[in-house]
């Protein structure tokens, strides 16, 4: 599996909110832990991906998105992602296929 960043900074700043700072660093350890498993990539967010995103932003004035969306349109665009473990809907304005559950590794 592959996110970035951003992703994980969405998902980390949401848990704390809902479930506390506890939870919030036992996501923190599980995603390291993915991680040093080869499980799950995590890609920065580099400079020429913040400004492809910024681009793909302002193309959707009228739909709600936000910036973390775009970014993550942009890396499966370039990694030629297809499905993605999400469940926002707005992938599907870029083609890209909605999974209920990460795909077998």
């Amino acid at each position: 599996m592959l996110t970035t960043d951003y992703v994980l900074d969405e998902a980390i700043t949401r848990i704390r909110y809902d479930s506390g700072y506890h939870q919030a660093m036992r996501f923190i350890d599980l995603v390291a832990q993915a991680e040093r498993a080869g499980v799950l990539v995590r890609a920065p967010v580099t400079a020429a991906m913040f400004q492809a995103s910024l681009s793909l932003f302002r193309q959707y004035a009228t739909v709600t998105l936000s910036f973390t969306d775009c970014t993550s349109f942009v890396i499966c665009e370039q990694c030629q992602i297809k499905e993605a473990f999400a469940f926002d809907q707005h992938f599907l304005l870029r083609g890209i296929t909605l999974c209920a559950s990460p795909a077998p590794g």
